[in-house]
């Protein structure tokens, strides 16, 4: 069991924002200890907006069904693009929650998404927090798209590997462009959490006979250099567009500044 200084319990979505709880969000990441989010913090949310609350709007745009522009060619930019991305998973967890399916689910599977909604709020608010006026609005989500993700257990779950194999290429291609190495550590923090999250997905997936999937790291996941695949940002984007979950268009503005690498992306069905 952990103990009290292995765990940090966040009351509301403010405390994301008090110094103390960003040191020891920070340390917990490093040590594997316990984040646990009470009732009261998604409550702050708005039942009506699953993405969460709006940002600052410093990173350009509007938020809901409008436009949003990100300047990638400095960490700020970087940042809000990995906020844009939590936004989406955090949305769409808090829609699993909250779908008539959910209560079907065995008691491993609603386990499993209640700690991915909570790492994800975690993830989003933490950015928010970081990125302060200078954060994107809130996202608007396509209520259709969701309510057809979160029909029943084998749309969930499928939906949840191909986002968090996507989280996880968009972290390995956009981490090169920080140039802080505080920004590039907390990345790296969130990245190894996403690819827990797709590790635990598809041995949910596999147990379950899904055809295709495998507990093995294979080739759509892991390039012929043994590395995780990667996506630049412009690749991402075009994705999460693809999905049609999101309302908001997001596009790229300023380009990052530096190389881009050959993309070794993953499986291309989402």
């Amino acid at each position: 069991m952990a103990s009290e200084k292995d765990t940090l319990v966040i009351e509301s979505a403010d405390q994301m924002w008090r110094p103390n709880s960003r040191r020891d969000f920070l340390r917990l990441l490093g040590i594997g200890g316990s984040v646990v989010l009470l009732p009261s913090v998604f409550a702050a949310c708005g039942s009506d907006d699953p993405m969460g609350p709006p940002g600052g709007g410093g990173g350009g745009g509007g938020g809901g069904g409008g436009a949003v522009s990100l300047n990638l060619s400095n960490d700020v930019g970087i940042l809000n693009y990995a906020y844009a991305l939590e936004q989406l998973e955090a949305g769409f967890y808090s829609a699993v929650l909250a779908s008539s399916v959910f209560s079907s689910l065995s008691a491993e599977i609603r386990e499993v998404m209640v700690d991915l909604r909570n790492h994800e709020v975690i993830h989003r608010e933490f950015l928010a927090r970081v990125l302060g006026p200078n954060a994107i609005p809130a996202l608007g989500l396509n209520a259709a798209t969701v309510a057809t993700a979160t029909a029943n257990r084998d749309s969930i779950l499928r939906t949840a590997e191909q986002f968090e194999d996507l989280g996880v290429s968009a972290y390995n291609g956009a981490g090169k462009y920080l140039t802080d190495v505080g920004n590039l550590l907390v990345a790296g923090k969130i990245v190894s959490v996403e690819a827990r999250h797709a590790a635990a997905i598809r041995d949910i997936r596999e147990a379950l006979g899904a055809p295709g999937t495998s507990r093995f790291a294979g080739d759509d996941i892991i390039n012929a250099q043994g590395l995780d695949v990667k996506l630049e940002p412009a690749a991402v984007l075009s994705r999460v567009a693809a999905t049609n979950f999101v309302t908001t268009q997001i596009s790229i503005g300023t380009n990052p500044s530096g190389t881009a690498t050959a993309d070794a992306p993953p499986p291309t069905s989402i």
